[in-house]
């Protein structure tokens, strides 16, 4: 009989688990949240459809409570931020229709689907419906700009053709095509964001018949800087992946370290063999994830990326530590990546508008000079490194952290000075003639140049930014600045000696 009955129940479980979420209810973490009609109709398809599209939202807070419980939260558990939410949203599950047919007025990629009005994406100017100010501090943030930051700064677009354009060979000599959109959007754009432009519409077959959908370039991309079919810069899925947008997942490094891991931008390399990163993995299983507000002490006890630079973090006592921002660059007094020098942080997330003394569109002047008047202030920088230091002193006493602080931007200083030596090396080759600085990019001693800059000098800066590791050394950090400048030097030499075999120049008419 107990065999039986455990084989009755088992099979009554499991049906329950492939069971769509129908008659309006939807239960998830012991908890159940009313449907939408227009919700209810689109799981009712899809959960044959896109299954696991589903069963993601199924494990959603957005399928388990709903706006009007959320907004009766206490302000430090709190995971809105809105104000107030329109009515006709509060009594139910965040499910696909209160996404997808939100703001079809704004949305250039909005098509007719079962009769109702669907947009394919879903964006931040949506978003904003319930997280209003985490999308107005995206707004502010260098990433929601990653896009046209690169897009629109000539400079990049020549460093972007020297990596993506395919190279001929012809008499010796290679000669560099335009890159074309698929490549830019398979490589720097993946990360940077792609223009979703919608370029008409297609008829495909489904099982429910022949169903019209737009077709957009630049699709698929999750970009943080991605310009989106209603106007609005980002991708809030970049950090929250669809569909179960888990703050559990976005706060671990595993999500940053998609775009923050290669030679350019090595922040989780150097994390994940840092001090840190070993507390991290050795520790992670019992640290939870998704408190609100996120208990420095009792929830966790060591940093991760959104720790220290975005999450509400609060004391054992309850008092906050840092409040939660979306704006990754207000506890950062630095830049120190993907530009020739490290610097202050620039005052607009618009990286574009910016022009150093020399009037290129550089926060720096080839000599390391800032343009200043595009930066943050020294005061700003204090404010912003004072508060990033309340979160290192929830585990740290104040003179270690001092003293870490201190040899950081000791690091900045040096790895800079490190560039500035390189950057004078490739000044000579123009200025002799060995080299053509019209592209900057693509001549071998120009390449050992940047590789000064936007590897060697990042990882070093990484490296020490992480409490020090290998990385900062021997691991693409100290010791390839070295051999690298004398790389150049050598290179500039052989450079020189070519020139004199060569012989004089031929004079023009004879």
């Amino acid at each position: 009989m107990t065999v039986v009955f455990t084989y009755l129940a088992l099979i009554f479980l499991t049906a329950i688990a492939f069971v769509p979420c129908t008659g309006l209810l939807c239960a998830v973490h012991g908890q159940a949240a009313a449907l939408s009609s227009a919700s209810e109709e689109c799981i009712g398809c899809h959960s044959t459809t896109t299954p696991a599209m589903v069963a993601d939202w199924k494990k959603s807070r957005h399928a388990s409570i709903t706006p009007a419980e959320a907004l009766k939260k206490p302000e430090l558990q709190r995971r809105v931020s809105a104000e107030k939410i329109p009515e006709n949203l509060m009594g139910h599950a965040v499910g696909c229709a209160e996404c997808h047919m939100l703001n079809p007025e704004t949305h250039k990629d909005v098509f007719s689907h079962n009769d109702r009005k669907v947009h394919l994406t879903v964006t931040p100017k949506d978003c904003t419906t319930c997280h209003a100010a985490e999308a107005v501090q995206y707004e502010k943030n260098m990433m929601s700009h990653a896009r046209s930051n690169l897009a629109n700064n000539p400079l990049f677009v020549k460093l972007e053709k020297s990596i993506n354009g395919v190279q001929s060979l012809k008499d010796m000599k290679t000669t560099v095509g335009e890159p074309d959109e698929m490549t830019g959007a398979d490589s720097c754009y993946v990360c940077h964001g792609t223009v979703l432009e919608v370029k008409g519409k297609k008829t495909r077959d489904t099982d429910a018949g022949e169903m019209e959908f737009p077709v957009l370039a630049g699709w698929p991309n999750q970009g943080v800087g991605r310009l989106n079919p209603d106007g609005s810069n980002g991708s809030c899925s970049a950090c929250h992946p669809r569909h179960q947008f888990s703050i559990h997942m976005a706060r671990k490094p595993y999500t940053c370290s998609k775009c923050h891991k290669g030679l350019d931008v090595p922040a989780y390399k150097a994390y994940s063999v840092s001090t840190h990163g070993a507390l991290f993995y050795s520790l992670k299983d019992e640290w939870k994830f998704s408190e609100i507000p996120w208990t420095v002490g009792k929830d966790f006890t060591a940093p991760t990326c959104a720790g220290c630079h975005v999450s509400l973090v609060v004391s054992t006592e309850g008092d906050v530590v840092a409040k939660r921002t979306h704006q990754m660059n207000d506890r950062l007094p630095w830049r120190v990546l993907g530009l020739i020098y490290a610097h202050p942080h620039p005052k607009s997330p618009d990286t574009s508008i910016i022009r150093n003394k020399d009037g290129q569109p550089l926060p720096t002047a080839l000599d390391g000079t800032p343009a200043a008047e595009f930066l943050i202030s020294p005061e700003e920088q204090i404010e912003r490194r004072t508060t990033l230091q309340k979160v290192c002193q929830s585990c740290h006493a104040k003179d270690w952290v001092n003293g870490h602080w201190e040899r950081f931007e000791n690091t900045i200083r040096t790895s800079n000075e490190m560039t500035r030596t390189a950057t004078e090396i490739i000044q000579k080759a123009w200025d002799e003639k060995l080299a053509d600085n019209t592209s900057l990019f693509d001549e071998t001693v120009e390449k050992l140049w940047v590789e000064q800059w936007l590897f060697f000098a990042n990882n070093t800066r990484f490296a020490s930014a992480m409490l020090g590791s290998d990385h900062g050394v021997f691991s693409d950090g100290r010791w390839s600045m070295s051999k690298n400048v004398q790389h150049m030097l050598d290179h500039l030499q052989f450079l020189r000696g070519t020139k004199s075999k060569a012989g004089p120049a031929p004079i023009e008419g004879k």
